[in-house]
């Protein structure tokens, strides 16, 4: 019978105790640490101009840095093309973008109230670079007038909608008297700046021109064969590559989000380890601020060539 009791009235405390547990400062912080699991991630995306398991370390990692950095969760979210990188900002599936020069002035011009918020330090003066096999018996020029050259020969650009090897290098092309029909052939669109330069050391194309920061990385890893590739010609500068946020963003994480994003991106300091691996990934030795009005020039070229209506 003690035995009963004791057992009952152990039952009856737990009872009581229940809803003082249920609304311990413990408990409370359980649940504010199950919302934020919970709490819609930051999509990060890009233009996948390269290779594509080297854009997903690089984005990877990045992604684990602005986690860290924003408190929030973050994710990268790969695309099949440029144009769908474009696409995916517009209807609100990527949040925060790398975007080329034309893309990102495509992708704003949908957005109402997007902004470009960060470059890397070689964006404000990048540059294309022509390549040519050197079998083609194609030499080096000096200037873009020499770039007639190419009549008569194969080429290819890289995707349709990039910047650096696509629309500046068609500017210059034209500038310098050449048309898309004084190629020998159709002329190519490889998709992404490793591909160009593949087709063209290989041979399939005798000239082509690409981003002259893969050029440079690819040489330096000791990717590129240069008894069989060669640089031709080097473009004046121009703006390029840039990080273009969504302005939704604020009703999802708060009004001053896009400037703690901004933050975070300029705090990539080189002398730290894990921010070096980042860098470098990206080609760059640090992030620095930019706005919508230094792409200008893109724009006007990309109404041009009608890339943008």
């Amino acid at each position: 019978m003690f035995a009963f009791k004791k057992i009952w009235v152990s039952g009856l405390l737990v009872l009581l105790l229940s809803p003082i547990v249920a609304c311990s400062p413990s408990s409370e912080s359980a649940s504010s640490s199950g919302d934020t699991k919970t709490m819609e991630p930051l999509v990060t995306g890009a233009i996948p101009d390269q290779d594509p398991e080297k854009l997903q370390r690089l984005y990877t990692k990045l992604a684990d840095y602005l986690e860290a950095e924003l408190g929030v969760p973050v994710e990268y979210k790969p695309v099949t093309d440029y144009t769908a990188a474009v696409t995916a900002f517009r209807v609100g599936d990527l949040d925060l973008v790398w975007f080329g020069g034309l893309t990102g002035v495509q992708a704003r011009l949908q957005v109402e109230g997007a902004e470009a918020i960060a470059q890397r330090d070689i964006d404000s003066e990048f540059t294309s670079v022509f390549i040519a096999n050197k079998n083609s018996g194609i030499n080096s020029i000096t200037d873009s007038d020499g770039l007639q050259k190419l009549k008569g020969h194969t080429f290819t650009f890289g995707s349709e909608s990039s910047t650096s090897g696509r629309l500046m290098p068609q500017y210059f092309l034209e500038k310098a008297g050449v048309m898309p029909e004084d190629f020998k052939g159709e002329v190519g669109f490889s998709q992404s700046h490793d591909a160009t330069l593949q087709l063209v050391e290989a041979g399939t194309y005798e000239a082509g021109a690409l981003n002259s920061q893969v050029w440079k990385s690819r040489v330096e890893e000791g990717e590129v064969d240069l008894d069989k590739v060669q640089v031709i010609w080097e473009t004046p500068t121009y703006y390029d590559y840039h990080w273009v946020i969504n302005p939704e963003v604020k009703e999802q994480y708060g009004e001053d989000f896009s400037e703690k994003v901004q933050a975070a991106l300029l705090k990539l300091d080189p002398k730290n380890p894990e921010h070096q691996e980042i860098l470098e990934l990206f080609g760059a030795d640090k992030f620095i601020p930019t706005k919508n009005e230094n792409y200008t020039q893109i724009e006007e070229v990309g109404r041009k060539i009608g890339k943008i209506k």
